[in-house]
């Protein structure tokens, strides 16, 4: 891979994995909530799940979705239950770490799971791949998509936890931690707007 073609890739890595997605609503939800240190198993879960996927897209696992555009479909309806199922974890959960609608953080194996049914995920995933490997250097120039992205991701999804914890300062009262919640539940509910999108577009 050469030097421009890196430097565009690391600049792809950055802008897709800072930018708000369901991943960075639940970890800002989840460090406000929780704290840091019991946010970390939600943290790698997202880091090591979407590493996998880039690895398993970039090695062929995306033709399956062109060959049968059926299967997206199917992925589209299991995400959107799923993610209407977090927003409500979210919006309900009581207090710092107590009982309520979420009363503990996302497990690792949990972050990993979900990244095979996000819709931002798959896009960055199939958008990396599809720009950056080339079939003169195939194997290689997978791993190399994976690599950088693994090392870009995880700071950049660090922040939107460690931008939780901040803000968990001033969410001490129980309606305004209400209020936080609410809202992220929210936009975890909106960013589901272009998958919703996708299917008005094809009926």
């Amino acid at each position: 891979m050469s030097e421009t073609m890196l430097l565009a890739l690391v600049a792809f890595c950055f802008v897709s994995s800072i930018t708000p997605g369901p991943n960075n609503m639940m970890l800002l939800a989840s460090g406000a909530n929780f704290g840091f240190r019991r946010t970390v198993p939600h943290l790698m879960g997202v880091c090591f799940g979407f590493a996998a996927m880039v690895f398993a897209v970039g090695m062929g696992l995306g033709s399956l979705f062109a060959a049968y555009p059926a299967l997206y479909d199917v992925l589209r309806v299991v995400a959107i239950v799923y993610m209407l199922w977090l927003a409500w974890r979210i919006a309900t959960a009581s207090g710092f770490g107590e009982s309520g609608g979420a009363a503990r953080p996302m497990s690792f194996l949990e972050a990993v799971a979900f990244q095979w049914i996000n819709p931002k995920a798959w896009a960055m995933a199939l958008g990396a791949t599809a720009a950056f490997v080339t079939p003169e250097a195939f194997v290689a120039g997978v791993v190399i998509v994976t690599v950088v992205f693994a090392a870009i991701n995880l700071p950049c999804i660090a922040s939107w936890a460690g931008f939780g914890v901040v803000l968990r300062r001033f969410l001490d009262r129980p309606w305004a931690l209400r209020a936080f919640n609410v809202t992220m539940a929210v936009l975890l509910i909106g960013s589901l707007y272009p998958m919703v999108e996708g299917f008005g577009a094809r009926i």
